[in-house]
């Protein structure tokens, strides 16, 4: 991380960073909550107050958890410390279509720019999660450090956020039904026996239910054949995989991929506590940079 950066960049517990990539590129997160048997936790990315393992199993053991929106208080305190030292704020939020949390974030926003004369604060919706809104602050961070300003990475970034494609699947699609965090007909619900759903962020960052395929491998391969058709430069780029305590499935999907197409690299990650608490455990995501998402969930007959 260069340390003349004119910018904090700053994302929420949806983005699914591990300790590792957010001291490698500087990013910072705002915690959301989960509830869990009525009691609040912040949604650690460290995976603080439940270890994944625990939190899927509670899941499977069929625990209702349930989200909440980053609090008003933690915006303000995270945006004033990068304020009050001299530095303006990028804000990478998740999909507005999956969390309100964005326009809590512009109201602060503003806010503090009243408090802060010259500093800026820009709040962009990155219209996806998880390692797809990751990757997104990631090139966010590669401006900072080419001495970029703010208001130049939020242009840039919101230009480019629906190249950063998703292809998923899910062990089981009440999770995301149950929340009402999945687009799909509702001829598509009536028999999901055997079979598995891709889904993929649509261009109003929705989770669009695309198509079924018959059996777990079936459903990998459909999205490692995905993702090398829809791939842009895949050599010169890190593929990125996120997993909800299924890491021996996303190892078999990653190879999968890379049969098929010359990624750079590839990072495994687990889905963390905000993005599980929806999909629930099993799922497979896939992220990458590749063609412009032009798919409208209802436009597509949904």
């Amino acid at each position: 991380m260069d340390c003349n950066r004119l910018f904090a960049v700053v994302a929420d517990s949806t983005c699914d960073l591990d300790k590792d990539l957010r001291d490698r590129y500087g990013i910072d997160y705002v915690p959301m909550n989960y509830i869990l048997q009525d009691r609040e936790y912040p949604a650690s990315l460290d995976w603080e107050y439940h270890s994944a393992r625990e939190f899927y199993d509670l899941m499977r053991r069929g625990e209702m958890i349930r989200t909440t929106q980053v609090p008003r208080q933690v915006y303000l305190d995270r945006f004033a410390r990068y304020l009050a030292q001299g530095l303006d704020v990028l804000y990478i939020s998740c999909s507005s279509a999956l969390s309100g949390s964005i326009n809590t974030a512009n109201l602060v926003g503003r806010e503090l720019e009243a408090q802060f004369p010259g500093r800026r604060v820009r709040c962009v919706d990155s219209l996806i999660s998880s390692l797809g809104q990751g990757a997104l602050c990631m090139e966010a961070c590669r401006l900072a450090d080419l001495g970029q300003d703010v208001q130049a990475a939020a242009d840039h970034i919101t230009a480019i956020r629906l190249t950063a494609n998703q292809v998923a699947t899910v062990e089981n699609l009440e999770y995301l039904r149950r929340v009402g965090r999945v687009t799909a007909s509702s001829a598509f619900f009536g028999n999901l026996f055997g079979v598995k759903p891709i889904l993929i962020s649509d261009a109003l960052g929705r989770n669009f239910a695309l198509k079924k395929i018959k059996g777990a491998l079936n459903a990998r391969r459909e999205l490692a054949a995905m993702t090398a058709r829809l791939a842009v430069r895949p050599e010169e780029q890190t593929l990125y995989i996120s997993h909800a305590d299924s890491e021996a499935a996303a190892i078999q999907l990653r190879d999968l991929i890379l049969q098929q197409a010359p990624f750079r690299d590839c990072r495994l990650g687990c889905i963390g506590p905000i993005v599980g608490a929806s999909v629930g455990p099993g799922t497979l995501a896939v992220y990458f940079f590749g063609q412009t998402v032009t798919t409208n969930a209802e436009e597509a007959g949904q």
